[in-house]
Order: structure tokens, then sequence, then C-alpha cells
């Protein structure tokens, strides 16, 4: 074990910030060109900046939590202890909302709504923010021990392809490979329309060191081809018990050049959806198809053609090599067995 430090990339490390009057959120829709934050004074505007994508991945997770912080400040001045759960229960049915598929959000609002039913009235919203720094601290605890579950997959001298932002998944994942010793490469899809690949996850990378290449989406089967790519490695947003792995939308296409080529999938994941036996019980978000017309706020399409932007779509288990989890690697079609009951 090679004791290896780095600094955390800027992404990781400078996500969402709560202040004494707001939350500040880094705007990864103009990151790395331009390194701003959103500023949200209450939780509906923290609900619409995630709506507008300022922040994706698990940025939600902690942008909602820090939200419903907000909320209970509000609710804090408020006279009773009914009209504040009240003020609660509407805050987070408001950032619940916001992106249905990725059920992180959902559940870090739910167990924060569900404690504020026994926090003391007389320091409201200290305490409501002490609940969120916990679920944060056993976030990050999480995301450490799936990085080591995740990193015992990779194997020396392997070129890893990744689609999208996977966040601490993957910077974890690659910390735990750097510190057995390990040498590997990255290789990023730009991930249209967001370009989160090309954008977040390469400079991400970059900044720990480690060599990485972008490439366009439609490059990824040509790449494995030509025997540019080891492994294939993703976030998820859901995992079902069924094994069913939802994630940004063209994770299911290089995940089929990737069985083609006797590549491995694993997909990464801090636990299944336990409420979610099959994709049935997902709710799809489908966004505005106009904005895969536009990229970086630049029309690349014809006006006389309408756009269709699904945000995720659904890989079968047939097509997942592993899923590594916070509790250990399993494969597709063991999820139920361990996680069910």
């Amino acid at each position: 074990m090679h004791d290896i430090s780095f600094t955390a990339p800027t992404l990781v490390r400078q996500s969402v910030l709560l202040d004494e009057d707001a939350v500040r959120i880094l705007d990864r829709r103009t990151f790395p060109f331009d390194i701003r934050f959103v500023t949200c004074t209450s939780h509906d505007e923290v609900a619409v900046a995630i709506e507008d994508m300022v922040t994706q991945s698990s940025g939600p997770f902690f942008a909602a939590s820090a939200g419903m912080v907000l909320a209970a400040r509000l609710a804090a001045r408020s006279a009773g202890a009914e009209q504040r759960l009240a003020i609660i229960d509407r805050a987070a049915a408001r950032l619940i909302a916001t992106r249905p598929t990725n059920n992180h959000i959902r559940s870090v609002v739910t167990m924060m709504a569900e404690a504020a039913r026994g926090l003391p009235q007389d320091d409201f919203a200290a305490a409501m923010q002490a609940v969120m720094e916990e679920a944060w601290e056993k976030r990050y605890a999480g995301n450490r021990r799936l990085g080591r579950n995740a990193a015992e997959l990779v194997a020396d001298g392997d070129t890893i392809l990744t689609h999208c932002w996977a966040e601490a998944s993957l910077i974890e994942t690659l910390a735990a490979t750097l510190r057995a010793g390990k040498r590997v490469k990255v290789v990023c899809t730009e991930t249209r329309p967001y370009l989160q690949g090309s954008r977040l996850t390469a400079h991400s990378v970059a900044e720990m060191g480690i060599d990485v290449t972008v490439i366009t989406d439609n490059m990824a089967a040509h790449a494995m081809d030509r025997g540019l790519v080891s492994r294939y490695m993703t976030a998820a947003d859901r995992v079902t018990l069924s094994g069913h792995v939802i994630n940004k939308v063209g994770t299911l296409q290089i995940a089929i050049a990737a069985r083609h080529f006797g590549i491995p999938y694993i997909a990464m994941v801090p636990a299944p959806d336990r409420h979610a036996a099959t994709p049935d019980d997902v709710p799809m978000e489908q966004r505005d198809g106009r904005e895969s017309l536009m990229c970086l706020g630049q029309p690349t399409a014809t006006p006389l053609a309408r756009g269709w932007y699904p945000a995720f779509d659904v890989t079968p288990p047939e097509f997942v090599g592993a899923i590594a989890t916070g509790d250990g690697v399993f494969a597709a079609n063991a999820l139920r067995a361990h996680f069910g009951g």
C-alpha cells in the first residue's frame, strides 16, 4: 500500500457552501472556464438551481439538504411547531420534485423532514443544520467505502472509460486506486448536451494527476475496438433491486458496446434503491427538448428541428459486470438478496 496524498478536486471541495444567510452552489454549467457560485437565499431558489442544472450528479444531495436548512431557518421564525413543520414539509416536497430520477435528493430530504419532528423548538435551525452535517459526513464516509470497494476491480495499467460526471464515486475510486500503487488512465466522453464529461470529469481527474483523454460521445465503441479502453465505469443515479442501472442517457449504448468487446462494465452507487424493485418504480426525468439543440448556451442545431432530451436511460443487468456499493461488490442479479429486506 502506497501512501499517496493529493488535493481533492475543486468540484468535490467547493461544491455547496452553507453560509449564515444563503446557500452558495458552484455553477457547474460554466466550470472550469468561469468559476462562480449561484447564491440562493431560500429553499425555492435552491430548487430552481437544481432544476436549471447549476449542480448535477451528487451535487443536488448537498444542495437540497442545505436548502432544507434554509427552510428550517425560515420555520424557526414561525410562532408554533405546527407552522414550522408545515414549512419544512412544503420545502421537502418542492426539493424532491426537482429531479425525481435521482433518489439521493429524496432520501436525504425525507430523512431531514422526518428528523425535524423530533428537534428542539428553541434551537430548531441549528439542530436542523446538525442533521444536515451528519448526513454529509455519512455521505463522505459511504463514498470512501464505495471507492475502496470499486478500486478492487481496477487493475494496474487499466484505461477506464467513464460517461458523464460520476463525482465522488469516481474520485474516491481513483484515489483508492492510486493509494494501492496502481497506474491508470481515464477516457471521458464529452457527454452532451452539458458536456459534464469533458468539463467536470476530465478537469477533476487531471487535478488528481491522472492522464485523461476526452472523446466525443460517438467514439466510445471505436475506442474499445482499437484497444484504447480496458474498463468501463460509471456512477448511477439509481440502481433497482432487479439490477437495472439508471444513469445519464448514453450509458446504455456504451454498455452494449462494452459487452460486445468483452470489456467489463462496473456501475457505482452507494446502495441500490430498496423502494425500486424494477425500473417501472422509477420516475424518468424528461427534460425540455430544446436543451438538446444547445451546447454551453450556443445553438447547435437548425431552428427548424425539434429536440428530444430524456435525461436518463436504463441499462439491463445482463450488460452490467458488477455493481460496486458501500457494502461491497455485487453481481447485478444478487442485489435483491442482500439489500431487499
